[in-house]
């Protein structure tokens, strides 16, 4: 049974379609590898088995009668405690939100539902979704299951570690600054951000900026364009929703089935730092030597980057405008109920000025603009997904890259936002090991827009290296898993609130 778990879900579908699975042996074979493996690495944060349960029996029922079935009929997913679920709670990672059980779902949570999918419980998140390491004071720390010891990266951490472990086939994930990218990445999944808009998000603040975005996590890119032709819509209540380039992308035919790009026919640009990113030198040395399996894949692939002057101080203005949204009030109420992330970001924001915020939004514009004019001369462009490869998740967030002391806890993640804040779909696919047998995700880039042909770039891939003993999607040593002990209490890490 343990062997259904680690089907693909485009797999998993199929089988049940052909009625050759039933929606509950699925479940119980995730709920299974749950109860084997997640004590390890801490990625289910809150889970509801009987009511998942409950929902695969009448889904078998449905495949019995031989009702339609939705695109996601019977699989299991995994939804990121950042986002509504009704009857599980949402904490946001936050000691303040620990007893906070929405009564409805979002709009996100809605249509996956609607199109079959059986919800596991909640994945876990770094404290309001600070910093690119999955830890909170509500349920702890998450793992990577490459190496328990190590961080599993975030903000969507405990998405990938799961769907990493085979605990859910599907599981949700959301980017500001590599949020979806940078754990998948680190745990040798699929992580797709989407061209903002795509997927509307009903709650997001500040929602005319294109910084923050949701997106699809799977072990495939055909999971994870299988899961994205669901999520995707309109919804007024997102302006961004209405105003996307591309309406004819919003059909889902248009991202699955999907088929795999034509390489030979594409320009290709590739760089390991964009010319200003810190980046650790095992992963560029990494990155180089899988280019070379790469570049002659595409019709030219040269070594270039738009002009990124700017990026770190749009971001860090224009991310803290996202803080002060979401979580000023509470800090204001009681500063010791934060972290010292989310702390950082508030203090931070409250200094800015208006001319601050408006010299950001400009820096944004222009980034965007020289990108736009980049991509007149290539097709896609590709870079590591994460400037480190996986650190203790003891330490809150790296303090130094090549030895040199790094400026915040966010300019680790600089790969990753430079194309949030220009507004453009970028992957992480999987793509073998770094030189410390930890995964290695490369991150897949195209013009605003042109979510499809980011997505057929990365099956083209997929597919070339999927028999590759150096370049092929690594996966975590279960066995090993299930032997290992319960990952350490965060008890050290936090103090009482009000202390």
């Amino acid at each position: 049974m343990d062997r259904l778990c680690d089907l693909p879900a485009t797999e998993a579908r199929r089988l049940i379609g052909e009625k050759s699975i039933a929606p509950s042996e699925l479940l119980e074979s995730c709920i299974n590898r749950i109860g084997q493996v997640n004590p390890a690495v801490n990625a289910l944060v809150a889970c509801d088995f009987a009511a998942a349960r409950a929902v695969a029996k009448q889904q078998d029922n449905a495949v019995l009668r031989g009702e339609p079935l939705g695109p996601l009929h019977g699989l299991p997913l995994g939804v990121k405690d950042m986002i509504d679920a009704a009857g599980l709670p949402t904490t946001y990672g936050s000691v303040a939100k620990r007893n906070n059980v929405p009564q409805q779902d979002e709009r996100l949570v809605a249509v996956l539902r609607a199109a079959g999918a059986n919800i596991v419980g909640k994945t876990n998140v770094p404290e309001w979704g600070a910093g690119g390491n999955s830890r909170n004071a509500v349920y702890g720390t998450t793992g990577n299951p490459f190496d328990t010891t190590r961080s599993a990266a975030g903000s969507s951490g405990g998405s990938a570690a799961a769907l990493a472990c085979g605990m859910v086939s599907l599981a949700t994930g959301s980017d500001t600054g590599g949020s979806l990218r940078n754990p998948a990445a680190f745990n040798g999944v699929v992580g797709f951000r989407p061209t903002a808009g795509l997927i509307p998000a009903e709650k997001r603040g500040c929602a005319w900026l294109q910084i923050s975005t949701l997106g699809p996590m799977g072990r495939t890119v055909d999971d994870a364009a299988l899961m994205f032709s669901v999520m995707q819509g309109e919804d007024a209540r997102d302006p961004l929703s209405h105003v996307v380039p591309g309406r004819q992308l919003r059909q889902p035919q248009e991202f699955f089935p999907l088929a795999a790009m034509d390489l030979s026919s594409q320009r290709l640009a590739w760089s390991h730092d964009f010319g200003f990113a810190p980046t650790e030198q095992g992963v560029v040395d990494c990155f180089h030597s899988k280019m070379q399996h790469i570049a002659p894949l595409f019709a030219s692939a040269e070594q270039a980057t738009p002009d990124c002057q700017g990026t770190n101080e749009a971001f860090e203005t224009l991310r803290s405008l996202l803080f002060l949204t979401a979580t000023r009030e509470l800090y204001q109420q009681n500063p010791q109920s934060v972290g010292e992330n989310v702390r950082m970001n508030i203090e931070e924001g409250l200094r800015y000025s208006a001319l601050d915020i408006a010299r950001g939004l400009d820096l944004q514009t222009q980034l965007y603009r020289r990108w736009e004019a980049f991509f007149h001369d290539y097709d896609y462009m590709v870079s590591p997904a994460v400037t480190i490869s996986p650190r203790p998740w003891t330490e809150l967030y790296p303090r130094e890259i090549n030895g040199q002391p790094t400026r915040t806890y966010y300019h680790w993640l600089a790969l990753a936002y430079v194309t949030s804040l220009a507004g453009l779909p970028s992957l992480s696919l999987p793509l073998g090991r770094d030189a410390q047998g930890m995964p290695f995700g490369l991150q897949i880039i195209g013009k605003r827009g042109d979510d499809t042909g980011v997505l057929r770039v990365a099956k083209a891939l997929e597919q070339k290296f999927s028999q590759h003993p150096q370049l092929a999607r690594p996966q975590p040593d279960i066995a090993a898993l299930r032997l290992a002990p319960p990952i350490a209490s965060m008890a050290d890490f936090y103090l009482p609130l009000g202390q």
